[in-house]
C-alpha cells in the first residue's frame, strides 16, 4: 500500500490496494487505471477530481462491482468486492428514473428488486422524501419534476436500504449552477446527519473542495492518483466559504496540480476550475 493511500488507524471502510484496470481492444490492451492505492475512512466524504477519460468513473464502477479489476483488490469493510456488494448505494449523473412509476414507487424500486416486503420500507421511503423536501410529490411522476427534484429522488432511492457506502458519479453535472449549489448544501446536510461514507466523482474543483474531507486528484489517462489534498475547512459549510482566502488557496493549489500535469485551466470541457 502506498504511503499516500491514507490508511486510517482504526481501519478502512473502503480499501483499494494496487488496483489496475486494462481493457482489450483491436489495437491492443488499453490501460485505464495504473495501480491505485486508497483507503477511505468510515463516514468520510472523498471527492475525486480528474480530466475526462482519466478513469475516475471506471474506478467508481469497480467500487460498485460493475467492472472487474485487472489486478489488485478492493474491500468494502472486510469483504472483497467481486460483484455488486451489499450495503451500496449509487447515484449517477442521469437520474435513471422510470417515468411510468410515481416518485414513491421509484424510491421503493430497490425493495422490489431485492424482493423485500414493501410494507417494511414504505415509511422509510416517505421519511427520505420528507428529508429532501419531496413529501408533497410522492404521487407525482418524474416527468412532472425539475431536474434538481429528479436527482433528489435518485438520492432518496440510493439511501433507502441504508447503504454503508454511497457512490456518486457526477450527480449534479447536468444541472444549472443555482440548482447545483442547492444540492451541494442538501447533500452536505444529509451526509452530516447520516454519517455515510461517500465517494463523489466530479469535474468541478470548487464542488470537490466544498463537499470533501479529502480531494483525490487523478492524472490524465492512464489514471493514477496524482495528489490527495485534505480539506480542513470547518463544517457545516455554507456557500460563502467559497469566498474565503482558505478556500481560494485550496482551489488554486489544485488548479496548479492540473497545470503541472498539462491539463490547462482554460480547457473547461476537461476540468472545471470556476464555480
Amino acid at each position: 500500500m502506498s504511503s499516500q493511500s491514507g490508511v486510517p488507524p482504526g481501519g478502512a471502510a473502503v480499501l483499494i490496494d494496487a488496483v489496475e484496470k486494462t481493457y482489450a481492444s483491436r489495437r491492443g490492451n488499453v490501460t485505464a487505471l495504473c495501480p491505485i492505492d486508497l483507503a477511505i475512512e468510515p463516514g468520510e466524504f472523498v471527492s475525486v477530481l480528474g480530466p475526462s477519460g482519466c478513469g475516475k468513473s471506471t474506478l467508481l464502477r469497480c467500487l460498485a462491482g460493475l467492472e472487474h479489476i485487472s489486478a489488485g483488490s478492493i474491500q468494502l469493510g472486510d469483504q472483497p468486492i467481486d460483484g455488486p456488494p451489499e450495503g451500496l448505494g449509487v447515484v449517477f449523473q442521469r437520474d435513471v428514473l422510470f417515468d411510468w412509476r410515481n416518485v414513491l414507487d421509484n424510491v421503493l424500486l430497490p425493495v422490489e428488486v431485492r424482493r423485500l416486503p414493501r410494507a417494511d420500507w414504505e415509511a422509510r421511503a416517505r421519511s427520505l422524501l420528507d428529508l429532501l423536501g419531496l413529501a408533497a410529490f410522492a404521487d407525482r411522476h418524474p416527468w412532472e419534476l425539475s431536474g434538481g427534484m429528479r436527482q433528489r429522488v435518485s438520492i432518496c432511492r440510493a439511501l433507502l436500504l441504508e447503504p454503508t457506502l454511497l457512490l456518486m458519479d457526477e450527480p449534479f453535472g447536468a444541472l444549472d449552477a443555482m440548482t447545483r449549489d442547492e444540492l451541494n448544501l442538501e447533500l452536505q446536510r444529509i451526509w452530516l446527519a447520516n454519517a455515510k461514507t461517500i465517494f463523489f466523482v466530479t469535474h468541478s474543483i470548487p464542488e470537490a473542495v466544498f463537499l470533501g474531507d479529502r480531494v483525490v486528484v487523478m492524472s490524465p489517462a492512464p489514471g493514477r492518483i496524482a495528489e490527495i489534498i485534505p480539506i480542513a475547512l470547518p463544517r457545516p459549510r455554507d456557500l460563502d466559504v467559497r469566498e474565503t482566502a482558505e478556500f481560494g488557496a485550496i482551489v488554486r493549489h489544485i488548479r496548479q496540480v492540473f497545470k503541472d500535469m498539462g491539463v490547462m485551466a482554460s480547457a473547461r470541457e476537461r476540468i472545471t476550475v470556476g464555480a
